[in-house]
């Protein structure tokens, strides 16, 4: 756990945008170049993925959250998803809030779905963070395999599911410093809601791979070395997939702005602040 003072973000403003009958919610905080942060697989959406991290950046940036289908703020038809449906409704807050071109950073299924804005909007992007993103699920029998079985726990076992995220989506010795009681309470941050279900369903179609050539931003990748839910491997291909990109590596499982907050948060503003 990071040993930084716990800061308070600024209070955030809100605002919907309608995408092809989707009506997303998005929020907004801080001042300065904008950052927006796309989180990953969950329908606890932005606030489960960047609620602790997001007042490292509100100082230096305005930070745009968008919930995307699948998440409780947003609501659509409850049609399978799809990485161009999700990057449509990430460039339709970027030209509500008219804020762009951004900075724009994926987490888990928000880093091919950020890589995708990238390649479609060019004009949109300014620079771009992979964080613990992959490209092609079928191209890894792990991955496969891994959300298959989280989408059969899902219906069959919700509690065995909410126990294999937080087994998967942490390392070990994370798991082990904060203890049985902490862990326990990590069990329950995501449930198999029908929200959840459908990112997992998309998690398991992932293919990126005819995007990645038309990603023109600068692009920083990040791994993470201790990662079970996507194999840091995953990260390394995408990094040599996209032309104009850097690479970093955090010593720490699939969440890694959680396990080492500092390192990430360091990451990612010496990235986004360069001249």
């Amino acid at each position: 756990m990071s040993s930084t003072a716990v800061l308070t973000a600024p209070s955030p403003t809100s605002a919907t945008v309608t995408v092809a009958g989707a009506r997303v919610h998005y929020e907004r905080a801080g001042s300065g170049p904008a950052l927006v942060l796309v989180h990953g697989t969950g329908s606890g959406g932005a606030a489960v993925n960047w609620g602790r991290t997001l007042p490292r950046f509100t100082a230096d940036h305005t930070v745009i959250t968008p919930d995307l289908s699948g998440t409780e703020r947003t609501t659509d038809d409850g049609a399978p998803l799809t990485v161009e449906g999700l990057a449509a409704q990430v460039i339709a807050v970027i030209e509500d809030a008219a804020v762009g071109p951004v900075d724009l950073l994926g987490f888990s299924l928000g880093a091919p779905v950020t890589a995708a804005v990238a390649a479609l909007r060019p004009d949109l992007v300014r620079r771009l963070v992979l964080v613990a993103g992959w490209a092609h699920t079928d191209g890894d029998e792990y991955l496969r395999n891994l959300f298959t079985l989280w989408g059969q726990l899902g219906t069959s076992d919700p509690a065995a599911f909410g126990r294999a995220v937080a087994m998967t989506g942490f390392s070990r010795g994370f798991l082990n410093a904060i203890g049985r009681e902490q862990v326990e309470l990590l069990i329950p941050n995501m449930p198999p809601t029908p929200g959840t279900l459908r990112h997992v369903d998309l998690d398991s179609r992932i293919d990126i791979r005819h995007h990645l050539p038309h990603v023109r931003a600068r692009t920083l990748v990040i791994g993470c070395a201790q990662d079970i839910t996507v194999p840091v491997e995953n990260s390394r291909s995408l990094h040599a997939a996209i032309a104009d990109s850097t690479y970093a590596e955090i010593d720490a499982g699939h969440v890694a702005f959680f396990e080492k907050e500092d390192e990430f948060v360091k990451l990612v503003h010496e990235f986004t602040l360069a001249p």
